[in-house]
């Protein structure tokens, strides 16, 4: 029974070591072009099918609250695409005198220069229980913000990598299939959550479900590519290096937005948290290989340059998926000595700094023992 009962519950987990392992074996099946034409029923179907579903299950007035938290909203705009590009930036001219592969450290750079995704970032705080609403309106603001204005995105990569492109941008096409994949749908579940609300309250279905294994079918191909990619002619130093860059960068930033949201002057809610954890640390791999095409059009290094991003989104779901645990653990916490209370949500502030030390250690527990301690006399003082 404890056995079973286990399996229900990391019920996502296992799914994504298997559809892992299975586009390992045959990635001919879901690669762009292939028999499941993920071009089509992924970036359009599954993307749209994800914000249906958060539409239909999010109510208006909470959504409407979202647009309110223009705190929220700049922390996370401005970390997307100011702190982030700028710190890797600052990393990267230390790695350059290293013998990395340069245009496998360019493709870092790309990475940091890229808006949020329209779909990750709000699962995986719906699965923890976060602020949803605000996760919709910081990752469709984010893809809106680039996708209008391409050169904000291509001004940041010419900025740090002094590299440019003649090619024009046909921002117009991304914008229709942002609109027509994001907004549309997003729309179109509020209104027939309308005609439709009491028999969602009372038979409650299992929107997180669903949300998860459309999910699993965006991991699915997504590896497929990864695994498929035939241009990828590089030293095993280099990309296990930038393996290991792009996970450490992922859990510093994760540590980071943890740490800058739970000051005591911060005023941000635990759900708060959450969404301000993966709206700043994912980044989107949908707008990101156009985006790349575009501004590196010619270039033969094209292919090594998008490695990077080929890593960094399934790595983040990853992360996001093996932390989604531990994370709900800590906002259940925070959340319990309100529950009945008609007071608002006690601001996300972390009292006791050995609170904040098992925290920290226990979303990454590949601390050694002395980094833990010194984790520990740091968060003392």
């Amino acid at each position: 029974m404890r056995v079973t009962a286990r399996l229900r519950k990391e019920w996502f987990i296992l799914g994504i070591v298997l559809v892992i392992a299975v586009a390992r074996l045959e990635p001919a099946v879901g690669v762009k072009g292939g028999p499941l034409k993920p071009e089509i029923t992924i970036t359009y179907i599954a993307v749209s099918a994800i914000f249906f579903n958060s539409g239909l299950s999010l109510k208006t007035e909470e959504l409407t609250s979202a647009l309110m938290h223009v705190k929220l909203h700049l922390f996370v705009q401005i970390f997307t695409l100011v702190f982030f590009p700028t710190a890797i930036w600052l990393f990267l001219q230390l790695l350059s005198i290293t013998p990395i592969n340069e245009w496998l450290l360019k493709g870092l750079q790309t990475v940091g220069c890229m808006p949020p995704p329209v779909s990750s970032a709000v699962i995986l705080t719906k699965a923890v229980g976060g602020n949803e609403a605000a996760a919709i309106f910081n990752s469709a603001f984010g893809s809106f913000l680039v996708s209008n204005a391409v050169f904000i995105a291509s001004a940041l990569i010419v900025l740090f990598l002094t590299l440019g492109s003649s090619s024009s941008v046909p921002f117009t096409s991304i914008f229709s299939q942002l609109f027509m994949t994001v907004v549309v749908p997003l729309i179109i579940g509020q209104i027939v959550r309308r005609y439709i609300k009491d028999w969602l309250e009372r038979k409650k279905p299992p929107f997180g479900a669903i949300s998860s294994c459309v999910l699993l079918m965006i991991i699915y191909t997504t590896f497929c590519d990864t695994f498929a990619n035939p241009n990828i002619d590089l030293d095993k130093f280099s990309l296990i290096i930038i393996v290991f860059i792009i996970f450490s960068v992922q859990m510093s930033f994760m540590f980071l937005t943890f740490l800058f949201s739970t000051r005591n002057n911060s005023s941000f809610t635990p759900a708060d948290t959450v969404a301000i954890i993966f709206c700043s640390t994912h980044k989107s791999l949908t707008l990101g290989i156009p985006m790349l095409k575009i501004v590196f059009a010619g270039y033969e290094h094209l292919s090594l340059i998008s490695v990077p991003l080929l890593i960094y989104h399934p790595a983040q779901i990853l992360l996001g998926s093996l932390l989604v645990p531990t994370i709900k653990s800590w906002m259940v916490s925070r959340l319990a000595p309100t529950v009945g209370s008609p007071a608002p949500p006690v601001p996300c502030i972390l009292h006791s700094s050995v609170e904040k030390f098992f925290l920290i250690t226990s979303m990454f527990p590949i601390f050694s023992k002395t980094q833990q301690a010194a984790v520990l006399v740091a968060s003392l003082h």
